[in-house]
């Protein structure tokens, strides 16, 4: 990988890779420095990694720090401090926004990142598979759960018929 090669991995992709691992630990700081990191292992590594592997190279480092610092950390339990400032007057979609990511922050930490890489970044399985060291079928099976156990918890918050 060429240093503008590099530069165009920076520019194309930190600021997915900040979402992803920020939506994950809601610590901005640390999502930083997670980030920072994992591009300073890109540019360590720039000679072995090849241009096209290179979003998904940053994702999985990124990943792999990420839950390094959680188990670090012992925030195995996501907390709900770095809530979302509800505004006085609060939309519709809004409000299911935050209720939608209440429910995804009550997933485990795999299921979390399973349901961010690909509904949130729009990851293929086989992407998913090579980020969190998983089989496409094991992203299948454990996206599937994950997206079962969101519906149920969603279900509680439908309207009711008056």
């Amino acid at each position: 990988m060429t240093d503008k090669a590099y530069n165009d991995c920076v520019d194309n992709f930190a600021d997915g890779v900040y979402r992803f691992i920020v939506k994950n630990i809601r610590h901005t700081e640390d999502a930083q420095d997670i980030v920072q990191s994992a591009f300073e292992k890109l540019w360590v590594n720039r000679k072995q990694v090849l241009p096209e592997k290179a979003k998904s190279y940053l994702f999985t480092v990124a990943y792999h720090q990420m839950i390094d610092h959680i188990r670090k950390s012992n925030k195995m339990r996501l907390s709900e401090d770095t809530k979302i400032p509800q505004q006085q007057i609060v939309q519709e979609d809004e409000e299911l926004k935050q209720v939608l990511m209440r429910a995804i922050n009550e997933l485990n930490p795999i299921q979390k990142s399973l349901v961010l890489l690909k509904d949130y970044e729009g990851y293929s399985y086989q992407e998913i598979g090579e980020i969190m060291h998983l089989s496409e079928s094991q992203v299948k099976v454990y996206l599937h759960r994950a997206r079962l156990i969101l519906k149920t918890k969603l279900s509680a918050y439908a309207p009711t018929a008056s």
